[in-house]
């Protein structure tokens, strides 16, 4: 994990030369110079991300592995001309690039911003921009490797200046009938764009929303996870630097050139499991109002999940429940017809409540709490329907706790008169001894 902004940090020479002094003013052994040196500047709130940990005299930056594929690189990549054809040394290129990613791939090692501090994201930039797409392996393997290690406030604005955006949005342009090169393209539009209100507004400027629906129109949906992540990412408010985030004007944008009604079609195809839960969270993450809600249902998204849940629920697949859930949550008169229907079906039958949960229903009665506070319908109807869910099912009481149903139910007994007599008889048999509280 990269330095965060504001942090402070230390260069790689400044390092070396406190331990060069451990050495020889203090009369320190190179590796107790080196261990005091990482604990004087972690006490001293020293961020060290990206600092490669050599001893001067003993070893050197050199040796660090990331260090030497990236010069590596550097040497082969020379041969890059002006000609995106002018490639030599094609078959080491991809070998040095997915030897990069292997190691920037790694989890807790930080190798991505050892990358990024030795020049990374403008090498792999550059490679990115030089390549043909019709040389497809090495692409896919150049947007591999870049993808890695844009972890960090410091790769991704680096990314930014070096034009990474349009790199990435010219790639897509160009690669239309390659699945491997859009889905490697899409990946680091996702890393690039998360946590990062600065690169979602550079991708939305190059028109990323156009060129998504395009590719929605004219590929199989069922080959496009990383095109469903990256709009999931581009219309997340995560960028905690900002106050404001612009992406709900952005999730806008997205329906009204017809990507939710394009989503909704896809979850209908039929789409893997995995390709399932994504198409969902995007399409929830469009969902930012009433009226684009209301589009959806009235093109078939609410019967599509309503269909994709029931899939989850054969699967045993919590994962896509989830996500469904969480999508049917964005429309309350829907989640009262559900909620309406499970308490039916979950009336003396432990098995469909066991059922009902299993699919994912403790998030959703737990999101639509949240969302309707002021819905008398929407919380008693809540709380009947817990009721039902755990009067024979003790192992349900506990999922529901764990999820803070408790608190919500009480909100709906202090504020709603009509919903007092639901909630008390949920908290009861939640197992609550205080229930008439």
């Amino acid at each position: 994990m990269g330095p965060s902004a504001g942090g402070r940090t230390i260069s790689q020479e400044a390092f070396e030369a406190l331990v060069t002094e451990n050495m020889e003013d203090l009369g320190m052994d190179p590796e107790e110079a080196l261990e005091d040196a990482l604990q004087t500047l972690t006490l001293q709130g020293v961020d060290l991300s990206g600092i490669v940990k050599c001893i001067p005299g003993v070893s050197s930056t050199k040796d660090n592995p990331i260090i030497q594929t990236l010069d590596k690189l550097k040497d082969v990549t020379s041969s890059l001309g002006s000609s995106k054809s002018n490639i030599t040394n094609g078959q080491e290129m991809a070998e040095l690039l997915d030897k990069l990613y292997g190691l920037c791939s790694v989890d807790g090692s930080d190798n991505a911003t050892i990358a990024t501090r030795n020049g990374g994201v403008e090498l792999l930039t550059r490679i990115c921009s030089s390549l043909n797409v019709k040389i497809e392996g090495l692409l896919v393997s150049a947007l591999k490797a870049l993808s890695s290690i844009l972890v960090d406030v410091q790769s991704r604005e680096t990314f930014r200046q070096n034009g990474g955006p349009k790199v990435v949005v010219g790639i897509l342009n160009g690669s239309s009938k390659s699945l491997d090169i859009l889905d490697s393209a899409f990946a680091v539009v996702v890393t690039a764009s998360t946590n990062d209100e600065i690169l979602k507004e550079s991708f939305m400027d190059l028109k990323i929303d156009e060129l998504i629906m395009q590719i929605l129109k004219e590929l199989p949906r069922s080959s496009l996870y990383s095109l469903y992540d990256a709009i999931r990412v581009l219309l997340t408010p995560d960028d905690n630097r900002v106050l404001a985030s612009q992406v709900f004007g952005y999730a806008r944008k997205f329906a009204k050139v017809g990507i939710s009604d394009a989503l909704v079609q896809a979850l209908g195809e039929g789409l893997s499991l995995s390709n399932l839960a994504a198409a969902c969270t995007a399409l929830k993450a469009v969902a930012v109002n009433d009226e684009i809600c209301k589009s959806i249902s009235e093109s078939g998204g609410i019967d599509a999940t309503l269909r994709c849940l029931d899939e989850s629920s054969r699967q045993n697949n919590k994962i896509i429940a989830r996500a469904c859930c969480s999508l049917l949550s964005k429309v309350k008169f829907v989640i009262l017809q559900v909620m309406s229907i499970i308490t039916v079906l979950s009336l003396r039958s432990p098995e469909n409540a066991a059922l009902a949960v299993q699919a994912g229903v403790a998030d959703l009665v737990v999101q639509a709490m949240q969302k309707f506070p002021t819905s008398i319908q929407m919380q008693r109807q809540a709380c009947l329907m817990i009721r039902n869910l755990v009067v024979r099912n003790p192992e349900n009481r506990t999922i529901l706790l764990s999820n803070g149903i408790e608190k919500l139910i009480r909100r709906a007994k202090e504020s709603h008169e009509s919903c007092k007599d639901a909630a008390t008889a949920a908290l009861r048999d939640l197992g609550l001894d205080d229930y008439n509280k």
